[in-house]
């Protein structure tokens, strides 16, 4: 009968944090094996070595290559497959021969351990048992003296061989990270939190749990470091981990937000990273209500239509050293916050504004039933809040003489209906009668609504201010319950020239335009 394999964990370093399961596997094992450098000893042995017994066999798995270079035809990964192929091969004679083999495993075997290699090798042909350990990370953690995440925050374990721009990327979306696999990457892993914004958060850990630990904030140390480092990024909020205070000399910043037309799901990892760093947010109450609250962080909840108060009170609250985060729905460049923000911010030049893009409302409804915006459209508010209503009209028949394909937002209210007739009579003179018709009502939401019909048989009386419509150009059509603009205009195609299109039906699921009057 063959042996087993068995992948132990021993832990982070300190051979009292190997579990009392590890350690009875290791004393009853017939076969130790271990990984390590070409010519260095081996930690995972170091540290299980207080559990070995006379009379097992070690087998020492030495790695051919590092952090040098290799002469390998299929390079560093040709070099470490080959590697793994013969280890498995050595540990498969001892395991034909019934002798049960543990693979000493630092931290746990399946993360980023060497162990997985072997597994994937071996698992299918003998039987196998894993036996986790504590991580690095988690000895990192009670190290520090910090936890790491608190209720509905989310952890994110990366590898320090990410590009750095991608690192940064995931830094930022997350609300508490490892960093693993330092070493030669401290440089990309510093630059990528100090990208993401997040290095006065960063802890550099060395040698968690050892006799050789080393704890120091992130920003003070500079490299090189060991391989056997990481770095944290601890979630806000808890003591001693709440976002500092705002005060004198302290630069702040304010950050507009594009949530998306609704759901976590459109939410950008920019986007959500930029909302975990505020200390403040600001905007409309039920925008602010789609964003998770998070200890520590200060809400101000306003009506729609006070956009220029909440840029100024955000602009405020930054120029006195807050990190400020202003919600919008949708992207915040359209019918939304961060117009109003600039506009305000024009009288406090010092104060950082940056603008985060979210998805739009017109771009979601379009994807629900095809691509109606593939060719050039215009985008039209036809509210009348901020604009003269003869400007809205004007802007709605240039558009359809030069034959663009429109994307309407704030179409019509309780009180405000005017507006929307004279534009679908205004379109109804140019285009026909079958030209295709997107109506999307919250898209997104539970309440969502979103169907195609044609110019002449839109029913005006469901559209509110929730609603978006996208009306075909001359070129749109719809084709198997899908409504698409084609990228190729035909030449000698007069732009006024009402040639319609053909006309459908569809239904699919949505969120509303990210503005009420003006938006955000």
């Amino acid at each position: 009968m063959s042996g087993r394999l068995l992948g132990v964990g021993v832990g982070p370093g300190d051979p009292e944090l190997v579990t009392v399961k590890a350690a009875r596997a290791i004393t009853a094992a017939d076969v130790i094996a271990y990984p390590g450098k070409e010519h260095g000893h081996s930690i995972a042995r170091e540290i299980a070595a207080a559990y070995l017994r006379e009379g097992q066999i070690e087998v020492p798995l030495r790695y051919p290559v590092t952090t040098g270079p290799t002469d390998h035809p299929g390079g560093y990964e040709g070099a470490l497959a080959d590697f793994y192929d013969g280890c498995a091969e050595t540990l498969a004679v001892h395991l034909d021969a019934g002798r049960d083999v543990a693979v000493l495993c630092e931290g746990d075997p399946f993360l980023y351990g060497s162990y997985m290699y072997l597994h994937d090798r071996l698992a299918a042909r003998y039987r196998t048992e894993v036996i986790p350990g504590v991580t690095s990370f988690s000895a990192a953690a009670a190290a520090a003296g910090t936890p790491l995440v608190r209720r509905d925050d989310v952890l994110t374990i990366l590898p320090g061989t990410l590009d750095r721009d991608l690192l940064a990327a995931r830094l930022a979306a997350t609300d508490a990270a490892v960093v693993m696999k330092s070493g030669r990457t401290f440089a990309g892993i510093r630059g990528a939190m100090e990208q993401a914004g997040r290095l006065a958060r960063g802890i550099y850990v060395e040698r968690a749990s050892s006799a050789q630990q080393r704890v120091r904030p992130l920003a003070e140390v500079d490299g090189p470091v060991p391989y056997m480092s990481l770095v944290l990024m601890p979630a806000l909020g808890g003591p001693g981990r709440a976002a500092a205070p705002a005060g004198p000399g302290r630069a702040g910043r304010v950050s507009v937000v594009g949530l998306g037309p609704a759901g976590p799901e459109w939410l950008t990892p920019e986007a959500s990273g930029a909302l975990a760093a505020a200390e403040v947010l600001i905007g409309y109450g039920p925008y602010l209500d789609r964003v998770p609250t998070r200890p520590g962080q200060v809400r101000h909840a306003s009506d729609n239509r006070v956009e220029a108060e909440r840029a100024r009170h955000a602009l405020t609250l930054a120029a006195e050293g807050a990190e400020v985060a202003v919600v919008s729905s949708g992207d915040p460049g359209i019918f939304a916050m961060a117009t109003a923000v600039l506009e305000e911010a024009s009288a406090q030049p010092e104060v950082e504004v940056r603008v985060i893009p979210g998805l739009s409302a017109m771009q979601a409804a379009a994807a629900r039933v095809g691509a109606p915006l593939g060719h050039d459209f215009a985008v039209i508010s036809l509210s009348d809040q901020l604009k003269p209503a003869a400007v809205v009209s004007e802007r709605v028949s240039a558009a359809v003489r030069a034959d663009f394909v429109l994307a309407l937002y704030n179409p019509a209210s309780r009180t405000r209906r005017d507006g929307l007739a004279e534009a679908i009579a205004a379109i109804a003179r140019v285009r026909a009668p079958e030209t295709p018709v997107l109506v999307a009502r919250a898209v997104g939401a539970a309440d969502e609504s979103v169907g195609l019909t044609t110019l002449g048989a839109l029913d005006q009386s469901v559209i509110d201010m929730r609603t978006l419509l996208i009306v075909g150009s001359s070129q749109s059509r719809v084709e198997h319950g899908r409504m698409f603009t084609p990228r190729r205009y035909p030449a000698g195609t007069s732009a006024g020239a009402g040639t319609g299109a053909g006309a459908g039906t569809g239904a699919a699921a949505g969120t509303g335009a990210e503005a009420r009057h003006t938006g955000g």
